[in-house]
């Protein structure tokens, strides 16, 4: 039976990045000894990680002036290293959901934090607007996709002061107008690679401007000077990583993974908004190409374990919803084949018939 793999992160991953990886921890590189005993420092694997970086740069068209650099510690860890590189005495915040909430308390340790969000509090069902961005912070950040509601900045925003995005689940999956941008970071879990890397892109000017020192580690300047090989990095993530961007490129570029997301993504709110027995949490330009959530109609809410039953049967994995909000979420990643997605809209006709 064919598995079909929703979950939220760890991901779905290239099958050919995987291959690949398994064929390194063998025999990397021809060297005769396995990935997860080589030397970070061999020309081997200097070789990777420099291809990575070039990588990254040409899928996303990233400008001359800014470095990419790979990193331990996940998102959370930016978190703070975001604050303690960039702000002086204030930051904006655009407050989208549980993991732009974590990265808005994290700031208030260094400074003045100026929160945008939806009223009530708590209301994470759309993206806010008709904002004012006070132009005397030092930068504004934005959580790009909401993986636990599911709603997602769809268009690289105008801001009057430096932007700061954490694009952890939705990395390489549309166009990104990287120069609209100081930083730019993310886990890989979610669409690059396992857990353990972390990729920061960052502006060199935007770096070393702020009065106060930062420990060594936390620095950004420490890790682009020493090319991500200040210490000895997430060496077998890192080279899934270079080996996801391959995948990327073969098939075509970020632009026709964009291509393919939409179609994913159209497929299932068409199919979630057309069946009886379900209904989309998000409505409207807001609903994340990334992770589609959605619960069953009120008469029909006694019927979620069975159905979760029903489509693991079947093949279907990780598409129960996050804790915080129950119901389901279907996580649609560049490397989930379109044939998933069907599979799974099948499914829910088939249960409909049986049921409503």
């Amino acid at each position: 039976m064919k598995i079909h793999n929703f979950y939220a992160g760890p991901c779905i991953l290239p099958q050919e990045a995987i291959d690949e990886t398994i064929s390194a921890l063998k025999d990397f590189a021809g060297t005769g000894i396995s990935l997860a005993s080589v030397s970070h420092r061999s020309k081997e694997f200097d070789a990777v990680m420099l291809e990575a970086e070039t990588l990254f740069k040409e899928l996303l068209d990233i400008p001359e002036g800014y470095r990419v650099i790979f990193l331990g510690g996940g998102a959370s860890l930016q978190f703070a290293m975001v604050p303690f590189n960039l702000m002086n005495k204030k930051a904006v915040y655009l407050n989208t959901g549980v993991w732009a909430g974590k990265a808005l308390k994290e700031a208030t340790l260094f400074g003045e934090v100026v929160e945008i969000a939806n009223a009530p509090a708590g209301d994470f069902s759309q993206i806010p607007t008709n904002f004012t961005i006070p132009t005397d912070a030092d930068y504004m950040h934005i959580t790009t996709n909401n993986t636990i509601y599911g709603t997602e900045i769809h268009r690289d925003i105008d801001c009057p002061i430096p932007l700061v995005a954490d694009m952890s689940s939705d990395i390489l999956s549309r166009p990104v107008d990287v120069k609209k941008y100081v930083l730019i970071y993310g886990g890989a879990q979610k669409n690059l690679a396992p857990a353990g890397v972390t990729f920061v892109i960052v502006k060199e000017a935007a770096m070393g401007k702020v009065n106060h020192k930062i420990p060594t580690m936390l620095n950004y300047l420490t890790h682009t000077k020493e090319g991500s090989m200040f210490n000895t990095p997430p060496v077998i993530p890192v080279y899934t990583a270079l080996q996801t961007l391959k995948w990327i490129k073969k098939e075509g570029g970020v632009k026709e993974m964009y291509r393919r997301n939409l179609e994913k993504a159209t497929l299932l709110y068409n199919e979630i908004d057309r069946n009886k027995l379900f209904k989309a949490t998000i409505q409207g330009e807001d609903r994340s190409l990334m992770n589609i959530c959605f619960v069953m109609n009120e008469e029909f809410v006694s019927l979620e374990k069975e159905f979760l039953k029903f489509v693991e049967e079947r093949g279907m994995i990780g598409l129960k919803g996050h804790r915080n909000v129950g119901g389901f979420r279907a996580s649609t990643y560049n490397a989930l084949p379109k044939e998933s997605v069907q599979a799974l809209v099948d499914v829910m006709q088939e249960f409909e018939k049986m049921k409503a």
